[in-house]
């Protein structure tokens, strides 16, 4: 495909943020150039874990409301990326779910259900299920209860950033590894590095790197549903493999190396999931992942810089909050609305 002669939308940063804000901008018949400096997913984006779980269904406020909506979303949003790319994006929409640890959570688990019903629109449901449903796959759960929701789903982090990619290019966007000069509005969605260069350029913290560690499996679960337990996420994607995630390290020497960490998470899988316990290692994986100060994805112009824009901080539910997460990026700087919560804005991490 020839090259764009002409730009609207300069989107630095090949990640997840990057390629759905270029990939919409595009499909709103905006000119998009996007520029990674080393590969497609090189950081967080080409992870291996890829748990897109909802917030729990009480205390209801803008973020989570946005997030039910991006979630609600995504079959869409992932369903016509696999058309337009031919690739697949590991994405199915197959619940989650998790263990109770005692009768205190169990009524509070209980209780939620009618919170689900309401806020979730009726279009999923959570509710508290016997461990015996779900033979040979619940996990350990002492009082023999699970929480099984229906609005989480799965898909493979590194799969989809390919496929976006694939779906940018045919769609027009000019995809450029290296280096390019900026033109027109101009969006960073420069992962922690960029985080790092905001609060430089802010003279204040707004976010940083938070590193992960994960384990990737040789185990065939492709239907069931992902788990949550002993605070980790284990996924079973459709390619017969279970990945497990993640560690949450604020202070580390190598960004792209697993260590002791992975060990124990791995132990820690394979005792809350009996399951697991003889299945072979195929990859361990480490990144680093935004987080902004306020928590909340950082989205919106850039403070004191007209024409420039941040989509980052995505964190631990940047692929979650992608699809709604890019259209708001559009309305914004295609069609100068805006609609972004407060909570998300630069602002809010100052």
């Amino acid at each position: 495909m020839a090259q764009v002669t002409a730009v609207d939308v300069t989107v630095r940063g090949g990640g997840i943020f990057g390629l759905s804000v270029a990939w919409v901008c595009a499909r709103r018949g905006a000119r998009v150039r996007l520029i990674e400096r080393r590969a497609i997913g090189a950081g967080s984006s080409g992870g291996i874990v890829g748990a897109l779980a909802p917030h729990v269904p009480e205390n209801w406020n803008d973020k989570k409301a946005f997030q039910l909506e991006s979630l609600l979303m995504a079959e869409g949003f992932w369903a016509e990326i696999e058309t337009v790319s031919g690739l697949s994006t590991g994405y199915a929409r197959l619940g989650r779910l998790q263990s109770l640890s005692d009768e205190r959570a169990a009524g509070i688990a209980h209780e939620r259900r009618a919170g689900a019903a309401r806020l979730w629109q009726g279009r999923a449901g959570w509710d508290v299920v016997e461990a015996s449903a779900f033979p040979d796959w619940a996990p350990a759960s002492p009082t023999g209860l699970l929480i099984h929701d229906t609005l989480s789903a799965r898909l493979h982090p590194r799969l989809a950033s390919l496929a976006l990619a694939a779906a940018c290019r045919a769609q027009g966007v000019e995809i450029v590894i290296g280096d390019a000069p900026d033109a027109g509005a101009v969006v960073w969605a420069t992962g922690y590095e960029g985080l790092a260069e905001l609060s430089r350029t802010l003279g204040k913290t707004v976010g940083a790197g938070v590193k992960g560690q994960a384990v990737l499996l040789g185990f065939d679960a492709s239907d069931m549903p992902q788990l949550y337990a002993d605070g980790l996420h284990i996924v079973p994607h459709g390619n017969g493999t279970v990945a497990i995630g993640s560690t949450s390290e604020r202070e580390f020497e190598a960004p792209d190396r697993t260590d002791a960490q992975c060990d124990a998470l791995l132990a820690r899988a394979r005792a809350a999931c009996p399951a697991l316990d003889t299945a072979p290692v195929l990859e361990r994986w480490a990144g680093v992942r935004p987080r902004a100060k306020s928590r909340a994805p950082m989205l919106g112009p850039w403070p004191g810089r007209p024409g420039h824009f941040i989509a980052n901080g995505g964190f631990k539910i940047g692929f979650g909050m992608a699809p709604k997460a890019a259209e708001a990026m559009a309305d914004l700087i295609v069609e100068n609305r805006d609609t972004l919560p407060d909570g998300f804005r630069v602002e809010a991490s100052l």
